[in-house]
């Protein structure tokens, strides 16, 4: 099993308004493809509520494997997701780790 878990900053333009709108919009389209694509087993994105926090959003995702995580990532309905969340978003941080 892996864990994938992507932070993102809102880009600076965007409203408070247009960042809740943007946050939801991630969890429309991107927590769907757990069924979407083999060997997802979950997604979730998490909007920040914490002032402790210095990222807006994450996404954290479980996979079978890390092929799975590796075919996720060029498949073509999370590359599509992609192109809006790249639209809104800044400073992305990364970390994967087999569990």
């Amino acid at each position: 099993m892996v864990k994938h878990i992507v932070m993102w900053n809102f880009v600076e333009q965007l409203t408070e308004e247009e960042r809740k709108e943007a946050g939801a919009k991630m969890k429309e389209i991107l927590e769907p493809l757990k069924d979407q694509i083999p060997g997802v087993v979950s997604l979730k994105v998490q909007m920040n509520e914490l002032p402790s926090s210095n990222r807006d959003v994450a996404l954290i995702g479980e996979y079978e494997s890390v092929e799975a995580l590796n075919g996720y990532a060029v498949h073509p309905l999370h590359v599509e997701a992609g192109k809006y969340v790249r639209s809104v978003t800044c400073n992305r941080a990364c970390i994967d780790y087999e569990m």
